[in-house]
């Protein structure tokens, strides 16, 4: 599935835009898992969500051995900006939000090795990107885009497009189009609706037409989802738009097998799939959980649903589909590789891992503390408002025993934290790393009590909190 590949610059082959069915960048949606299945289901190219200059820029390149994908590092907070693997390499375009040409450049000669394609966000209206001087409010300043497009082609060995936005007043949109593509891009992109219109209003075809008429490159239309039902809707669309190709976004947020020429597939299948992807890809929980709820949708009120809402790890969502054997067995097949997983810890340079043990469940955290080490997570939602937790029920325990308080050392490595908890002269802690200081501190709790014989072990792996 995600396999090493070793390949030049010169031997790959040279992405093109023609009759083309494409997944549209979106934010948190098109992160490797969602890439990789939709290029299963027959996408023929694939926009990750825009990631910003600033970011990548902070980043550095690792390749990981065990996963078999390129990480770029974000090395502020250790977490991964952007994740990608060979079987995308000649398929994936890596889609920036910039307003600064020198950094444009420097970002896509980061990543040129290992993308196919480089996209500049034109049509992003968020107010994130606007206050930046980015996406949509590049439409208002064109000679910053034009400027940042032409140093982009002028120095890179693979192809760059743009995504704009339609504005207004046709003649004004036709003369933009014309403007960017004077610099050398490859293809255009185009949203059918202008930058404060809403997916309510209707796409605006009939421009999208006249732009292909007018261009010489190919165009590719987008907007066309509350339209795209099947399969052949999208060919519909490409030739009512007379566009070259076609992007789609919600269409394939909600059913990423719109791709597939054979048809639909069940959503129950595409969420499993996704799932698989997200395991062997270490996704993280927050990012996959995002993902199939917009899946889900309105299906969120099921029964199913509200289950799937109350998960935390990516174990509990693996449970949900009934896909836990394939999650322990992945992991554990990671584990025996020598991945520290996000689940476990956040990633970080490979001169800064420090070996673990977690088959004795113990763990050198210094030189001179031995430290009882669990993986073992603290789920807020197992516990009702009238549930002590762990933290109450260890304090009440020193007072009964007429010990010293516990005492909680925590770590932060980035936006995550790890705790250790002293209680009556040892150390307790979990091998997980929680969103947040209080939830660590919990959960270096929950070890501790479970090593006072508090709470069984199969409680434990009966509420999820045992990551096995």
């Amino acid at each position: 599935m995600m396999t090493e590949e070793t390949t030049t610059m010169s031997e790959r082959t040279r992405l093109t835009y023609e009759n083309k069915v494409i997944l549209a960048p979106m934010v948190r949606i098109c992160t490797l898992p969602m890439r990789l299945l939709a290029l299963d289901y027959g996408a023929d190219i694939v926009y990750t969500e825009e990631l910003i200059d600033w970011k990548l820029l902070r980043s550095f390149r690792r390749v990981n051995d065990v996963l078999k994908t390129v990480d770029y590092i974000d090395n502020t907070d250790c977490t991964v900006t952007f994740r990608t693997c060979s079987r995308e390499r000649d398929k994936v375009v890596l889609q920036i939000g910039s307003c600064n040409a020198t950094r444009a450049l420097q970002v896509a000669k980061m990543v040129e090795q290992d993308v196919a394609g480089i996209d500049l966000n034109m049509g992003c209206p968020k107010l994130f990107s606007i206050v930046g001087k980015m996406g949509a409010a590049l439409l208002q300043t064109p000679e910053v885009a034009t400027n940042i497009l032409k140093t982009l082609v002028d120095n890179l060995s693979i192809p760059v497009t743009c995504k704009i936005r339609v504005l207004p007043d046709l003649d004004k949109t036709l003369e933009l189009c014309e403007l960017l593509a004077s610099t050398g891009i490859s293809a255009i992109a185009v949203h059918g609706r202008t930058v404060h219109e809403k997916p309510q209003h209707a796409n605006r075809n009939e421009i999208l037409k006249r732009i292909s008429e007018k261009l010489s490159i190919p165009v590719i239309a987008n907007g066309g989802s509350k339209d795209i039902q099947k399969y052949s809707d999208i060919f519909k669309f490409k030739e009512v738009t007379g566009c070259s190709s076609v992007m789609l976004a919600r269409a394939a947020q909600w059913n990423c097998s719109i791709f597939r020429e054979e048809g639909l597939v069940p959503m129950e299948d595409v969420i499993k799939a996704y799932v698989k992807y997200a395991v062997d890809c270490d996704n993280p929980p927050s990012n996959t959980k995002y993902c199939i709820q917009n899946i889900l949708r309105e299906q969120q009120e099921s029964a199913l649903g509200k289950k799937f809402l109350n998960s935390q790890t990516l174990e509990q969502i693996c449970d949900v589909w009934e896909l836990s054997d394939y999650c322990r067995t992945k992991r554990m097949e990671f584990e025996e590789k020598g991945l520290l997983g996000r689940s476990q810890v956040s990633p970080m340079r490979d001169e800064d891992k420090q070996d673990e043990d977690q088959s004795s469940g113990k763990r050198k955290i210094s030189d001179d503390e031995d430290v009882v080490l669990m993986h073992c997570a603290f789920l807020r939602n197992n516990y009702a408002t009238d549930i002590e937790l762990p933290k109450t029920v260890l304090f009440k325990w020193t007072q009964t025993h007429r010990k010293r308080m516990p005492h909680y050392d925590t770590q932060r490595k980035g936006k995550l934290f790890r705790s250790v908890v002293t209680v009556d002269g040892r150390k307790f802690g979990s091998s997980f790393w929680e969103k947040n200081k209080k939830w660590a501190e919990q959960g270096a709790a929950l070890v501790c009590l479970f090593s006072l014989s508090l709470v069984s072990e199969k409680a434990l792996i009966a509420s999820g909190s045992i990551l096995s």
